[in-house]
């Protein structure tokens, strides 16, 4: 056979040079304001006697979709609100998995835990004096949302491009161990870690830019609708790299306030904080990401220690504050209805891991930051992020440590969520292993 002339192969050449080769990454991010438009109890403070009463800051939901070389999707959802509900991300994951076939282990859901969002759901039922016309509110906004979300995602994979994603990790010095308030000799336990993942397009203009922070959002305690510091944080970041949107993940704060607080003029100060801190990692020199994505997804039981017989909930209902009397009462609904009371709670896990260097490990409830730091010790530091707040927020998850110290994130915090009685000492030994199995079942590294 003859070779082929020269300017044939020139021409297969070029050709070849011509077509579209496949992008490693891709992404797509979209933006859902979901601001109340009507009255409506806002979640996190049991001290509170009333709804909204105006909006100082808008709220957010958002969502960034990354799609590898495989085809792979996932999808993130970060929103200003104290916590999604179980009932709420299932209905959401049943519907992107029917419409978008992103599956549910490719779906994270990460709540800011802003003290000024409204309830979701049945969320901390027990510590609000709510009205039939108050839970029609909250059932209206909720069902608004759940539907609003569904599409959200559907426009963030819509928007999908090439993409570059990087990933650094910087310090802030916002967060105290708010269980050293009134007990000093307890350890000042935080985790200052403050890390980012950077999403640029294919010309290198940032599209995203998803940080996360261990720290209540709770500087404001008024009736005002807002994002609190988190907010202020994420309209900071996008002023100063316009075009970006940020999201915020609520890392592992349960026991952590941002001191001190109270004033809007501390709220903006503390965002402000933040997004400087955010600055720094992306001005600097954050690692490319890249590879396949991987993910897992575990649920557990979280055993509960026994609860009371029916007479002591009986006593509690006329007895103790007016959220002790709620509680009692909701109790002794569940038995004449159930004729028993739940003796465990479902706990779930979620892992993202994208190429050999970069795992995203997201923790339901109200998780302390004994665990964020346990998990960097076994796992790694540099490459690993641990969020909490993801997906159902049911509960403080608290480490044996403390469990053993008692007080509100141990203990008393059952009863705003709740739930008949504490966890059992297990409950870091459960979480621990659930995390283990997780993570095993990640490719290695």
């Amino acid at each position: 056979m003859k070779s082929l002339p020269a300017w044939l192969k020139t021409s297969i050449l070029l050709g070849a040079l011509c077509l579209p080769v496949a992008a490693a990454v891709q992404a797509g991010v979209a933006t859902l304001d979901i601001t109340p438009k009507e009255s409506v109890w806002l979640g996190g403070y049991a001290a509170r006697t009333k709804p909204s009463q105006g909006v100082r800051q808008r709220i957010f939901a958002k969502a960034l979709a990354l799609r590898d070389e495989n085809g792979t999707t996932a999808v993130l959802v970060t929103a200003d609100i104290l916590g999604f509900t179980q009932e709420l991300v299932s209905s959401v994951a049943v519907q992107v998995e029917s419409r978008f076939q992103v599956p549910r282990r490719l779906l994270l859901f990460n709540a800011s835990h802003t003290h000024s969002a409204p309830v979701i759901g049945a969320a901390l039922g027990p510590a609000y004096p709510l009205t039939g016309a108050d839970r029609t509110v909250i059932s209206r906004y909720t069902a608004w949302l759940g539907a609003e979300l569904v599409a959200l995602v559907g426009r963030s994979i819509g928007d999908l491009k090439p993409a570059q994603v990087s990933f650094g990790q910087g310090l802030a010095g916002l967060a105290v161990n708010r269980r050293r308030v009134g007990n000093p000799e307890y350890p000042n336990v935080i985790d200052p870690d403050l890390p980012v993942l950077i999403v640029r397009g294919d010309g290198g203009a940032i599209r995203a830019i998803v940080f996360g922070y261990a720290c209540h959002n709770t500087t404001l305690d008024d009736l005002l609708v807002s994002g609190d510091w988190a907010g202020y944080a994420q309209s900071t970041i996008e002023s100063q790299f316009p075009g970006a949107v940020a999201l915020f993940v609520q890392n592992c704060g349960a026991d952590a306030n941002p001191l001190p607080r109270r004033t809007e003029e501390l709220a903006i100060a503390h965002g402000h904080l933040i997004a400087a801190a955010v600055a720094e990692v992306v001005q600097g020199q954050p690692r490319k990401i890249d590879g396949p994505i991987q993910a897992a997804f575990r649920e557990v039981e979280l055993p509960l220690e026994a609860a009371p017989p029916r007479q002591e909930w009986e006593r509690r209902a006329s007895a103790g504050s007016d959220m002790e009397r709620r509680y009692a009462r909701m109790m002794l609904q569940q038995l004449d209805r159930d004729g028993r009371l739940p003796t465990s709670h479902p706990w779930q896990a979620q892992a993202w891991r994208i190429g050999p260097d970069f795992t995203l490990l997201a923790l339901g409830g109200e998780v302390v930051a004994d665990y964020a730091l346990r998990f960097k010790r076994l796992y790694g530091f540099r490459n690993l992020w641990v969020a909490g707040y993801s997906n159902d927020v049911f509960a403080y998850i608290p480490s044996l440590r403390v469990w053993q110290e008692g007080g509100y994130e141990g203990d008393t915090s059952m009863v705003p969520y709740g739930l008949p009685a504490r966890f059992q000492s297990s409950v870091e030994d459960l979480v621990a292993g659930t995390v283990d199995e997780l993570m095993r079942a990640l490719p290695s590294r």
